[in-house]
């Protein structure tokens, strides 16, 4: 069994690899599972390349792939990473179809980039389930797959084990998820640190949108602002006082705010109290009232709240899916 990561003993993760591969989606999936980790010792994932079509594979830049078996590895893998597809009007072959079948029906989870959703939407892996596309895919995957519902503004989706990611940045975002649902905050952090990019985003594709460049003298001191604001989540913050700390009128305020961030500044500073109160749920064992207060939220109903609005399930529900410690643990602010 190929194993480039040194582990013996970790689950094993199955990239696919076809003629005309989308090279920066496939590098994702490699950079997040296929590279060694000793921080997370033996238990660090496998990683093998499965071909889709004989050789010789190139990819859209040209660049040669060599494969380590053929579908075949699907029956031994935990998880299968589908990278964005040749093309959404191209056809998936029909062998290629059966062995995704035949490997999710043993329990391998599936996972897409991109426009990858195109392969699992033809195997019939989606039908029925909630997933999510680049914004140019969603509509022809509407017209051509009507049993899968879509889902527009969001970075990637979860729908039991198959998981779909939208732009092909997006693809970080679902597999440091991943690596988070396997193996804990700390590592995902760890392993986005590597990659230097954030653990986790919120928001949707919408905040890809294009969006006026600020001007130049504007942009730092909005900066700066957000930066104090993502510091002191605890703190009450009012259109008011965040202009007069940005030198700006509350009007100014908030049109600059929108333009940089794509959003309101009350939906930004939920977005970002809610990441922080995720991280704490995450982490420790403090109590609800305890992180509801020192990620800014007041008191814990009123972090329910956005918690059942936002992302559709409660703190508790949260911390019982994804906190790893002990239940001793101490809260450190």
């Amino acid at each position: 069994m190929p194993n480039p990561t040194g582990s013996t003993q970790g689950p094993l993760v199955v990239a696919l690899a076809y003629d005309g591969l989308c090279l920066f989606e496939f590098g994702i999936a490699y950079e997040v599972f296929g590279l060694p980790r000793p921080e997370a010792g033996d238990g660090w994932d496998r990683f093998a390349v499965a071909a889709v079509d004989p050789p010789p594979l190139r990819t859209w830049a040209g660049v040669a792939i060599l494969a380590d078996g053929g579908p075949a590895l699907l029956r031994q893998a935990h998880t299968i990473v589908v990278p964005g597809w040749r093309g959404i009007e191209e056809e998936v072959p029909a062998a290629l179809i059966a062995s995704l079948r035949e490997a999710h029906g043993q329990g391998a989870r599936v996972m897409s980039l991109c426009s990858g959703i195109k392969v699992l939407a033809a195997a019939g892996l989606l039908d029925g389930r909630r997933a999510t596309t680049h914004w140019r895919h969603a509509d022809p995957l509407r017209r051509a797959y009507p049993a899968v519902h879509i889902v527009p503004d969001v970075l990637y989706v979860e729908d039991g084990n198959v998981l779909t990611a939208a732009g092909s940045a997006a693809g970080i975002d679902l597999c440091l998820h991943v690596v988070r649902r396997d193996f804990g905050p700390a590592m995902a952090n760890e392993v986005a640190r590597r990659l230097v990019v954030p653990p986790h985003r919120d928001g949707g594709q919408a905040q890809f949108v294009p969006l006026p460049v600020p001007v130049e003298r504007v942009s730092p001191r909005l900066g700066g602002v957000i930066d104090w604001m993502r510091r002191n989540l605890d703190q009450p913050h009012t259109i008011a006082a965040l202009a007069r700390r940005a030198g700006m009128s509350a009007r100014t305020f908030q049109r600059r705010f929108a333009e940089v961030t794509g959003v309101p500044p009350h939906a930004w500073l939920t977005r970002e109290r809610l990441a922080r109160a995720c991280e704490l749920l995450e982490e420790n064992r403090a109590s609800l009232e305890d992180i509801a207060v020192s990620t800014g939220f007041g008191s814990a109903a009123t972090m329910r709240h956005h918690f059942r609005k936002q992302l559709r399930t409660s703190p508790a529900a949260y911390r019982a899916r994804f906190n790893r410690q002990p239940v001793g643990s101490a809260f450190v602010r």
